[in-house]
């Protein structure tokens, strides 16, 4: 049996969804609330499987919600259940730790699918979450244009060259032997297709110029 617990600031909502949730024998509909307060004092004390979550509360957000109940009940699976197709909400959710993403507009089958799937630790988005959510990734990856393959650490080296530092004063700032220094400029500028350290420089006063 799966305990699950619905946060909602609207009646109607709850009781619909928990009329869903009750009609599969696996599921069983063991508390609500209708704000963030409320959430945060019932469920901790009723330990359901599955916590689903509106995105928009009157006293906070569903995401926020979801990282604060996950902080205290590890093993609380949260689902996030809401009308609005806002992809940062998304990516912050996913980061907070929820296990699923859906729209209120998903029928009552796949509803019960997903809170068994995210209660059984599955992790899930429909359709449009999934597609919402890829098209951000993709636009951030554009957006870092000629970065987009280097790791945080290139960037950092990156940001030194762009500087005019030298690799000795490069390895002091990055706790590094010299050498090894030497050897990630090397590899830096194989990444970025050029040939010398005064070329990625350019590049990299060019990128802060357009972010500016």
């Amino acid at each position: 049996m799966i305990g699950v617990f619905l946060v909602d600031d609207h009646e109607v909502v709850r009781r619909g969804v928990a009329h869903l949730l009750e009609a599969d024998p696996e599921l069983e509909v063991v508390g609500e609330a209708g704000t963030a307060a409320q959430a945060m004092a019932r469920i901790p004390a009723l330990r359901p499987d599955v916590a689903v979550l509106d995105v928009r509360l009157p006293d906070g957000n569903g995401v926020e919600l979801c990282r604060d109940l996950r902080s205290r009940l590890p093993g609380l699976h949260c689902l996030m259940l809401t009308s609005f197709t806002d992809e940062q909400a998304m990516l912050d959710a996913i980061l907070a730790g929820a296990g699923g993403y859906v729209i209120k507009d998903i029928d009552g089958v796949r509803l019960v699918s997903a809170v068994r799937d995210v209660g059984s630790g599955l992790s899930l988005l429909d359709n449009r979450a999934a597609a919402a959510l890829m098209a951000k990734l993709r636009a951030d990856v554009a957006a870092d244009g000629p970065l987009a393959g280097l790791s945080d650490r290139e960037r950092e080296l990156l940001g030194f060259i762009s500087d005019g530092l030298t690799n000795r004063q490069i390895a002091a700032r990055m706790n590094l032997a010299e050498k090894t220094v030497k050897n990630y400029v090397s590899r830096l500028l194989t990444k970025l297709g050029m040939q010398r350290r005064t070329q990625a420089a350019v590049l990299a006063t060019r990128l802060r110029g357009q972010r500016r």
